[in-house]
């Protein structure tokens, strides 16, 4: 993500920026409210005059617009953000239109802004310099292969083919069919092939033999699984840390762990509001992890945000995480609120 501007005072005001990849869509997902001022170049049909005898065909025209939002919705497989709401400055004032928002597409929101998404802003501009990460889980026969998102492991393909350590027509096929799919998926990207026994290895030598380009640029990682929950495994290890500093979704996985571990002995852990808040009050939070859907939600009802800001002058850190990763729909099943405590409490 690029920030063209900022014109901010006291958090309120415009801050104009770009998003450039998918990535970048689903954190305005969660930067933009209802009730916040949107512009973008978008098109909108300019209706003829009346007093024509004969119609022509209606035909959408490029203008600036500025909306104040009443929905959105992120559609992660056609790569947009769709962002609807009422016209406030532009052409036919008062009615309804639909912004899409692609990488790209500059765009400029002004509005109250909350501590949480000027963070959120920041992190995006920050994760843009990184190198794209994908992961290929392989075993004999079967291989996945993910691509890492700041949301999550995206599956973007599985390939299952007859294969033996004693057939080698067939091996190579196999093999050849998943350098084809990453010649797609790992293009510009650094690579973490992941898997159990030997397979992984294998496949190592014949990417260095076939694409070397490709072999130049992929480390190895051991894991007793391949799939969703292999992709798991390598997060949890490290290796998307060790390539990405600082990598958002690792840090998820990580501190779920580290909460499960806690709670199943009973220790310095608490999980849904009821148990969050007791600890705020015993001043015991030391994490506060919370789910992007359940913050969405809490905003809608009730005052979360006070909340949140009281949990940072307690010097408690906050970790927003995304439902659309494993980590934060283990989240959404506890409460979709948890803390990892300074101190267990009774």
């Amino acid at each position: 993500m690029r920030v063209i501007k900022r014109l901010l005072k006291r958090r309120e005001g415009e801050i104009s920026l770009i998003p450039e990849s998918l990535d970048d869509l689903w954190h305005l997902k969660y930067v933009i409210e209802p009730g916040d001022l949107v512009f973008a170049l978008t098109k909108r049909r300019v209706e003829a005059p009346r007093d024509k005898i004969r119609p022509e065909k209606v035909e959408k025209k490029p203008m600036r617009l500025g909306i104040s939002v009443m929905e959105m919705e992120f559609h992660k497989f056609s790569n947009r953000l769709r962002v609807r709401g009422t016209i406030e400055q532009g052409t036919d004032l008062g009615s309804y239109h639909t912004i899409n928002v692609e990488p790209n597409t500059k765009i400029s929101i002004t509005k109250s802004w909350r501590n949480e998404q000027l963070k959120r802003i920041n992190e995006a501009v920050r994760a843009s310099t990184h190198p794209r990460v994908v992961i290929v889980a392989i075993e004999e026969g079967e291989a996945s292969i993910g691509i890492v998102r700041q949301y999550g492991v995206e599956e973007s393909a599985t390939i299952r083919c007859s294969s033996g350590k004693g057939e080698g027509g067939l091996r190579n096929e196999f093999f050849g069919e998943v350098t084809h799919q990453l010649e797609f998926a790992a293009k510009d990207a650094q690579m973490i092939i992941a898997g159990p026994g030997f397979t992984k290895e294998d496949f190592l030598i014949f990417l260095k033999q076939n694409k070397p380009e490709l072999a130049e640029k992929a480390v190895l990682e051991s894991t007793s699984s391949i799939g969703i929950s292999g992709f798991q495994e390598v997060l949890r290890r490290g290796a998307v840390d060790r390539m990405v500093k600082e990598a958002h979704i690792t840090k998820e996985a990580k501190l779920m762990e580290s909460l499960l571990e806690e709670i199943a002995k009973d220790g310095k852990a608490a999980y849904g509001m009821d148990e969050v808040q007791k600890a705020f009050n015993y001043g015991a939070i030391e994490t506060l992890l919370i789910a992007d859907e359940t913050l969405r939600e809490a905003r809608e009802k009730e005052d979360i945000d006070q909340f949140l800001m009281n949990v940072e002058s307690a010097k408690g850190k906050i970790v927003v995480f995304s439902t659309e990763f494993e980590p934060g729909q283990k989240l959404r099943s506890l409460g979709g609120i948890a803390a990892l405590l300074r101190f267990k409490i009774e």
